[in-house]
């Protein structure tokens, strides 16, 4: 797991590439559920959660470290990673309930 870096904007950037991560992982599980592969699907969610879980540690120290008080930069680029990660667990939780929806319509079929 990812610790803060001394090179406050290369930690900010990790911070990026995980949620970027996690949501295409969030995705990919998606088009995977609407094909019918569900064992991809829980896969690739299996794997935008571990994602997330690297990002939120990163954003928890950044948070220990800033106290409240300021003491770290707020810039673009670390407005854009914390929209990521945002974005990605928005897109998790949407993905899930839609996988579950084409996991019953699939049963629903294979019924019918």
């Amino acid at each position: 797991m990812a610790d803060v870096s001394p090179d406050f904007e290369s930690t900010i950037m990790e911070l990026l590439v995980f949620a970027g991560s996690a949501r295409s992982s969030a995705l990919m599980a998606l088009q995977q559920a609407r094909a019918g592969d569900f064992a991809a699907s829980a896969e690739h969610m299996a794997e935008s959660q571990q994602a997330v879980k690297h990002a939120h540690h990163i954003q928890t120290q950044l948070i220990s470290l800033d106290e409240g008080c300021g003491k770290l930069p707020i810039n673009l680029i670390t407005v854009h990673a914390q929209d990521h990660l945002m974005n990605a667990m928005v897109i998790q939780d949407l993905a899930s309930d839609m996988i579950e929806l084409y996991r019953r319509q699939a049963q629903q079929e294979a019924r019918s």
